[in-house]
């Protein structure tokens, strides 16, 4: 199952094992405009996880397998951070506290009230914009600090070249390029060749899909 995505508008993850639930959340989100996945488990979103899908997730607690508690740790630890909204019809205080403290929205009870549950998405869309627009221009200005010589192995790089077409495009030696590839991982603070890629897909799209 493949998680659709038109544009940046967020879509809703619903992660809840109650049919009806899922469906009943479907039909408020999709009144309002929402695009709306659903899920039953931890297990069937994450095989059809896409991480740089942008949206928020709608999760219940307690779930079959892995918990909603369980999957915001192991969003975390990835260093995947969506907005998450808890729900629940078992909560417990400390069981609040703990998603609270890792980052969690909001945490509503079960039966969730319409208007408290789209205030709460509202809030996560907001965050959510914040936050790429704090990422996004913490990456133009690490972009700012690399050479003209830098930018231009980034960008081939991230196109796919190896470093030994690179040195050949820019008459440079292999080992020159590989310093500058180096160089500019530094600079941008990217940890992998995928990170990197990311980033160049925000800084400079229509030039990373060429």
């Amino acid at each position: 199952m493949t998680v659709p995505h038109k544009e940046a508008e967020a879509t809703v993850a619903v992660i809840d094992d109650d049919p009806d639930i899922r469906e009943a959340l479907r039909g408020l989100l999709r009144s309002v405009g929402l695009g709306v996945e659903l899920f039953g488990s931890v297990q069937e979103f994450l095989a059809a996880f896409q991480r740089e899908r942008p949206g928020c997730l709608v999760l219940d607690v307690r779930l079959p397998g892995r918990s909603g508690l369980d999957l915001q740790e192991e969003l975390a630890r990835a260093d995947i951070h969506f907005p998450v909204i808890f729900i629940s019809g078992h909560a417990d205080v400390p069981m609040s506290v703990r998603a609270m403290k890792a980052g969690a929205i909001e945490f509503l009870t079960k039966p969730v009230r319409d208007q408290d549950l789209l205030d709460a998405i509202q809030l996560a869309k907001d965050r959510a914009r914040r936050k790429q627009e704090a990422t996004l221009e913490r990456l133009r200005a690490d972009f700012d600090t690399l050479t003209p010589r830098e930018r231009e192995v980034m960008v081939m790089v991230v196109a796919g070249r190896l470093n030994k077409q690179i040195a050949g495009d820019l008459q440079l030696s292999e080992a020159t390029v590989k310093a500058h590839r180096s160089q500019a991982m530094r600079k941008m603070r990217a940890r992998s060749l995928a990170e990197l890629v990311r980033m160049a897909d925000k800084l400079m799209p229509s030039r990373t899909k060429s």
